[in-house]
C-alpha cells in the first residue's frame, strides 16, 4: 500500500481507456449536489483534485460558479469534461499531480481522490489541502467508510483514522455518515466539512 502507482498518469489513463472506472457513477454524487446547492457565493475559487470525469465541476459551472479548477494527473477525464462542457475555461483544467499545485482556494471539494491515494500519502494530503486553502477556508466532500485493506484503489478507512490526519490542520465541523448516498454506497460514505484552522 505504499506504491506510487496511484500517482502514475499511465496507471490512471489505462483505467479510463479500458473503462475500469468503477468509482464513476456517471453523474454528480447526491451528497455533493446537496452541499453545492446551499452555496451562495458564486465567486468562490474552488478546486476539485483528482476530479476524474468531474461531474461536480460540470454541475458547479452550469450553476454559475465560474471560478472552478479541476485537477487530474490523467488528461483523459479532463478531455471528457471539455467534450461535455466545451465552454469550460481551459486554463482551469490542471493536468498535474495534486501535490505540485501552487495556488490558494476558498473551497476544496473531495470526491474519491483521497481514498485513491497510497495510504502513506494521506497525511501529506491533509497538509497539502491546508496549504492550498485560504485562511478559514473549507475542505468538504466525501470519504469512504469501510475496512481498510490492500484491495484498492479505492482504499477504505474510518472516522477515527481520518481525524488523526486532518485534526492538526482543520476544525472538524462535520464528519458523519452521509444520509443521501446512492444505494450502492449507503453506509459506506462519510460527508465532511473541515475548516482550516487560524494561524
Amino acid at each position: 500500500m505504499t506504491s506510487n502507482r496511484s500517482f502514475s498518469n499511465e496507471f490512471w489513463s489505462l483505467r479510463y481507456e479500458q473503462n475500469q472506472t468503477g468509482w464513476d457513477i456517471g453523474e454528480i454524487s447526491r451528497p455533493l449536489k446537496a452541499y453545492i446547492d446551499q452555496l451562495e457565493d458564486k465567486d468562490l475559487k474552488i478546486l476539485i483534485p483528482g476530479a476524474g470525469n468531474a461531474y461536480e465541476a460540470e454541475y458547479l459551472f452550469k450553476q454559475g460558479f465560474k471560478n472552478v479548477y479541476v485537477a487530474d494527473i490523467s488528461k483523459k477525464p479532463l478531455q471528457n469534461l471539455i467534450a461535455r462542457v466545451p465552454t469550460f475555461p481551459k486554463n482551469q483544467l490542471l493536468n498535474i499531480n495534486f501535490f505540485e499545485i501552487e495556488d490558494k482556494f476558498d473551497l476544496i471539494l473531495e470526491q474519491t481522490f483521497f481514498c485513491a491515494l497510497p495510504i502513506d500519502s494521506r497525511k501529506d494530503y491533509a497538509q497539502k489541502t491546508a496549504e492550498l486553502l485560504k485562511q478559514n477556508a473549507l475542505l468538504s466532500g466525501l470519504l469512504f467508510s469501510f475496512p481498510l485493506t490492500e484491495d484498492g484503489p479505492p482504499f477504505g478507512g474510518s472516522k477515527e483514522e481520518y481525524l488523526t490526519y486532518f485534526s492538526p490542520y482543520f476544525e472538524i465541523e462535520i464528519l458523519e455518515t452521509s444520509y443521501n448516498s446512492i444505494k450502492p454506497r449507503q453506509g459506506n460514505e462519510l460527508f465532511f466539512k473541515f475548516r482550516k484552522k487560524s494561524a
